[in-house]
């Protein structure tokens, strides 16, 4: 498993890289004010900096229940994002259409669009988080 540290340094790494990103990209895409997707941007990242620590934590801990390694093949990992993003989605719908003031389903096609760049970069930033940071004597798919 991982050390609290380690735990700490993956998510808060995850959230500022992903900041960077996507703040110009919503900016663009979605013709808000930098001033309007950086509020949601900065508050998602704080409900997604609490729920990535607390599901990455819970998704190891059910890999060593079920599979007794921390292992992850391609479809593992793939399953890992998506179900990030799910949980995440259900968590921050309400308060992006509220502050944006949005109707529902424009808020989900938004948020629908920005989980689905955060699927990919979660995949591609834990996989080379592992490698530049590997659990020690874990060798990884």
């Amino acid at each position: 498993m991982r050390t609290v540290p380690d735990r700490i340094r993956h998510t808060l790494s995850f959230e500022v890289i992903g900041l960077a990103l996507i703040i110009p990209l919503g900016h663009r895409l979605f013709g808000l004010s930098p001033e309007a997707i950086g509020v949601v941007g900065v508050g998602s990242a704080v409900a997604a900096t609490v729920w990535n620590y607390l599901y990455n934590l819970g998704f190891d801990r059910l890999m060593l229940r079920w599979t007794g390694s921390l292992r992850k093949s391609i479809p593992v990992r793939v399953a890992h994002a998506v179900l990030f993003e799910a949980g995440l989605l259900v968590l921050l719908l309400p308060p992006i259409t509220w502050y944006l003031g949005m109707t529902l389903w424009d808020a989900l096609a938004m948020d629908l669009a920005i989980a689905g760049f955060y699927v990919a970069y979660a995949f591609c930033f834990n996989w080379i988080y592992d490698r530049v940071f590997p659990v020690p004597g874990l060798r990884h798919a």
